[in-house]
């Protein structure tokens, strides 16, 4: 759950002459760090109310896409997948010259946002935000994007602290189904007219890309391939405590793997999610894992569903499970 967040606008000081600030509703707007504080106090913003609005900038949100639709894909196209895209879906609907919105792990140049000359947007996720709520900094972008002149990239900065998040600004019940790309032709729906800055940036991306594929049948999994073993990566909605408990079972029983020459070798957490990992041979497919997958949910949902305690072998599985446990963000 995310931390409670200091309010953002700060009643302004009262005056040696019983006035307050500038400003008839008494509230402190955000200006830059060295000018002079809107509260009338003669010092520096950043020494005065600034503080606050640092302090709300830098709190970390541990679950920033908790209430979002596809919460899980969200964390998954933020830490694991080189190259995907989804549709999203505003809460108000479309603004007037704006045919659609679509979220994309990265942008070429790294840019936040893109609005492209159709005047649709691309919202960029894994970019580096300047505070501790990825959802405040990516709605403050996507704000932007949406009012940006067409053909014009969006540049990143601090988010004020009192803006919307993406909670907001999507529609609840809208759907969120990622689509993984072999590369990142999709930045460039007309390569002959590309800059050369933005062709160099997409051979780079290219070249790094590792190869990645959704699971169908199950959520949230996503299988890759290395040069040495393939793995399969599953970001996963349940309560932390109670799915290593649910995992340290099954491997104590020796029903954790997905087959032939797999192993569950441990899990991380990212973005208030955890997310187990499986080793797999380098020929086993993503098409092969589909239903070992699937088999391995049906499992899963009764481990977590028993409430009796661990035994001496499941509590030894769990602790080699939490040993080899690491956190991302």
């Amino acid at each position: 759950m995310a931390k409670k967040r200091p309010q953002t606008k700060a009643k302004r000081p009262q005056l040696s002459d019983g006035t307050r600030g500038a400003g008839a509703d008494g509230e402190i707007p955000v200006v830059g760090a060295r000018e002079p504080c809107p509260c009338g106090s003669g010092r520096r913003y950043k020494a005065c109310h600034g503080r606050a609005a640092a302090h709300a900038a830098t709190e970390l949100v541990h679950r920033p896409f908790e209430g979002l639709p596809g919460e899980c894909d969200w964390v998954a196209l933020r830490e694991l997948v080189p190259a995907a895209t989804a549709e999203l879906t505003l809460k108000d609907g479309l603004p007037e010259g704006v045919p659609s919105v679509t979220l994309a792990t990265v942008l070429p140049m790294a840019w936040p946002a893109l609005r492209r000359d159709d005047g649709s947007v691309l919202l960029g996720l894994q970019n580096d935000t300047a505070s501790g709520d990825i959802s405040r900094d990516l709605a403050d972008t996507l704000q932007r994007a949406l009012t940006a002149q067409p053909g014009t990239p969006v540049q990143g900065r601090r988010a004020p602290a009192g803006g919307p998040r993406l909670q907001d600004l999507l529609a609840p019940e809208g759907p969120f189904e990622p689509q993984v790309h072999a590369g990142f032709e999709f930045w460039v729906p007309d390569p002959d007219n590309a800059t050369p800055e933005v062709t160099a940036s997409l051979e780079r991306a290219n070249a790094a890309a590792i190869p990645t594929v959704r699971l169908q049948g199950v959520d949230a999994a996503y299988w890759c391939e290395t040069p040495e073993k393939n793995h399969l990566r599953w970001v996963m909605p349940h309560e932390e405590e109670r799915l290593l408990d649910a995992l340290a079972r099954l491997h104590a029983a020796g029903r954790s793997n997905l087959g032939e020459g797999t192993r569950l070798v441990g899990s991380f957490r990212a973005h208030g999610l955890t997310v187990p990992v499986w080793d797999l041979p380098s020929g086993v497919t993503a098409q092969d894992v589909e239903k070992p997958a699937a088999e391995f949910a049906e499992r899963l949902a009764e481990a977590l569903a028993s409430d009796t305690p661990l035994t001496a072998d499941e509590r030894r599985a769990r602790g080699g499970l939490t040993n080899r446990q690491v956190t991302l963000s």
